[in-house]
């Protein structure tokens, strides 16, 4: 197997990025970036620490994510697991990446940066949803924007409801747990609670 070690190895088999691929990328989040994010109701959401990386999908009505100003986001951390991956990983390691996902769109939209955690009550109280604010918000201070071309999701045909998979030709969240527990949780008992426990604690 042959493998690339150095980054002139690499470039002699991809060779240079076009002009266009370079000039995207800025520092601060223009209009037509901001109106992106403000359109989008998913995003994925990188960060590294010590145990190593995360990716987590946040989800939420569309410009969920906050442009405060031209260099700094605000995303309200909802209801979940409380595993808390990328929010232990934030306070260790700053760095975090965005990937937002715009439903019928193609270009993606990244974003790199710093993020810190805020208890602000007041700014708590900004992200109420039916009552509930976030137990916290992520301020993301905004390094690099650039958007990401369609061909991906062109690849993936991701948006054609054609290709959408059957729930039932997947496994359960249920089905998923009660095998790796050996039965101790999860089960058609899981499958059938969650629709409503998801209702309650949507927010």
């Amino acid at each position: 197997m042959s493998t690339i070690t150095t980054t002139q190895q690499l470039e002699a088999i991809y060779g240079q990025p076009r002009e266009a691929s370079i000039v995207k990328e800025v520092p601060n989040v223009t209009p037509h970036y901001r109106t992106m994010i403000e359109a989008s109701p998913f995003a994925i959401l990188a960060t590294a620490g010590p145990e190593g990386l995360d990716c987590s999908p946040r989800g939420d009505l569309p410009g969920f994510v906050r442009v405060h100003d031209e260099r700094t986001l605000m995303m309200p951390d909802r209801r979940g697991n409380n595993r808390a991956d990328s929010l232990r990983n934030i306070i260790r390691d700053p760095r975090v990446a965005l990937l937002f996902l715009i439903p019928g769109a193609g270009n993606t939209l990244r974003v790199n940066g710093r993020a810190r955690l805020s208890t602000d009550a007041d700014l708590l109280a900004s992200f109420e949803m039916e009552g509930k604010p976030p137990r916290s918000v992520i301020v993301i201070a905004v390094d690099t924007v650039y958007f990401q071309c369609a061909r991906a999701v062109i690849r993936a045909d991701l948006w054609n409801p054609a290709r959408h998979v059957a729930p039932d030709h997947l496994p359960s969240a249920g089905q998923i747990l009660a095998a790796i527990s050996e039965n101790r949780v999860g089960g058609e008992t899981y499958d059938r609670e969650w629709p409503e426990r998801a209702r309650q604690s949507m927010w």
